[in-house]
């Protein structure tokens, strides 16, 4: 399977910018760029998918440049209901360097700062060489901004889309990036660069977008509680990714392994042959889950993980580290355990029970578990002795609800 055609099988192409890109994209050997604002210090699984692409095209006999923006990072991007908040420069500097960073690990390809070119030019320079190629009509058919138009738009955000262009020119004659590749969001700020490159300069220019992954209900792939899953594992373990994975939709589960993944199409139709005859393993789930850590993060992280989300459901937590423990559920609320307790007494003062009589019933019922170990006895004492390194109880509330209970 050529190249175009595998990135339409997978569902990675969703606007082009010219006909002539099959045939340029099958054929190798275009220099193009794929880029990303520091508006973190580390990118999260919704930048995956169109990170990943530049390893594809590159496979394919293309050579990507990764572009993170120092100097757009400065402004932001237009949303579509109001304007980013602006970062200080220095935590602008922090996530370039931080990104730069995770980018060069994960990929090992170039990687360029659009501060470095732009930082320079003066705001007559700007309008004379740059401003006077846009048509603000033009500007203001754009999407984004004819979006923005009823609730405001500074001029800040306006000019996003020239700097943008900007970089593209730029690029375009110092390295001969003759492509661009983005999220679908950005199909405006990409035609704005290939005209500019046209009217400047007289040359051609090409693009494509990739559609926005979601999920099914049209929510950002990747959030979780409006919290990002970031690709730096000590923001979010390997455990934590590992059990957003084995939990996405059963219906879009093969999609996901088409984006995120190097599988190829035989192995990924068996998987959802598999999927569709015994979905309660969760083969295609598990697999996506091991083939993104891995790649993040490494086999090892990823066998951690699978033995952690294991030992979740058996007494095989017993054989976890403290270290293991904490690393990977920092997020769940914690309880600071100074000397021996009664487990009643722990669930009200750890703000676990509102009170002893609800502890009780709790315990009683059978819904209250230490280190996954059902505990029928509000007396039970619970002592650094017994727990996980002397140092930790993984405390369990019903079906789902998880606290730590830390001994100092």
């Amino acid at each position: 399977m050529k190249i175009f055609d595998e990135l339409k099988w997978r569902g990675l192409i969703k606007d082009i910018t010219s006909p002539e890109l099959e045939e340029k994209l099958n054929g190798g050997g275009m220099t193009f760029y794929i880029g990303t604002d520091p508006t973190g210090d580390s990118l999260h699984l919704g930048h995956l998918s169109s990170f990943l692409i530049s390893k594809r095209l590159k496979d394919a006999g293309h050579n990507p440049i990764l572009l993170i923006g120092g100097a757009t990072g400065r402004i932001g991007d237009p949303r579509p209901t109001s304007e980013r908040e602006m970062k200080s420069i220095e935590e602008v500097e922090h996530n370039i360097e931080c990104l730069t960073k995770q980018v060069t690990d994960l990929f090992g390809f170039e990687v360029v700062n659009n501060y470095d070119w732009i930082k320079d030019i003066n705001t007559l320079d700007f309008l004379r060489d740059y401003g006077k190629f846009f048509n603000i009509n033009y500007m203001l058919d754009k999407d984004i901004i004819r979006r923005r138009l009823e609730t405001g738009i500074t001029y800040t955000e306006f000019s996003y889309m020239i700097l943008q262009a900007l970089d593209f020119l730029h690029l375009y004659e110092e390295k001969n990036c003759t492509m661009q590749v983005a999220g679908s969001d950005q199909w405006g700020n990409i035609t704005a660069g290939i005209d500019l490159i046209k009217r400047k300069i007289g040359k051609d220019a090409y693009a494509f977008t990739m559609p926005l992954v979601t999920t099914k209900d049209g929510k950002k792939f990747g959030k979780s509680e409006g919290n990002a899953l970031w690709l730096d594992k000590h923001k979010t373990s390997s455990y934590e990714l590992y059990q957003y994975l084995i939990n996405v939709e059963d219906d879009m589960v093969i999609d996901y392994l088409k984006i995120f993944t190097f599988l190829s199409k035989d192995e990924i139709e068996k998987l959802e042959i598999e999927n569709n005859l015994h979905p309660e393993l969760r083969l295609a789930h598990k697999t996506l889950a091991r083939e993104i850590i891995t790649f993040l993060h490494g086999e090892d992280e990823a066998n951690k993980a699978e033995k952690i989300s294991r030992a979740l459901f058996t007494e095989d937590i017993k054989n976890l580290s403290s270290e293991d423990i904490l690393n990977n559920f920092k997020d769940i609320e914690k309880v600071i355990l100074n000397e021996e307790i009664m487990l009643e007494e722990l669930l009200v003062t750890g703000n676990i029970c509102s009170s002893k009589r609800e502890a009780r019933e709790l315990i009683k019922g059978n819904a209250i578990s230490l280190n996954n170990i059902k505990i029928a006895e509000p007396t039970f004492i619970v002592t650094k002795e017994n727990a996980i390194d002397n140092k930790v109880y993984l405390i369990k509330k019903g079906k789902k609800k998880y606290y730590l209970g830390i001994f100092e």
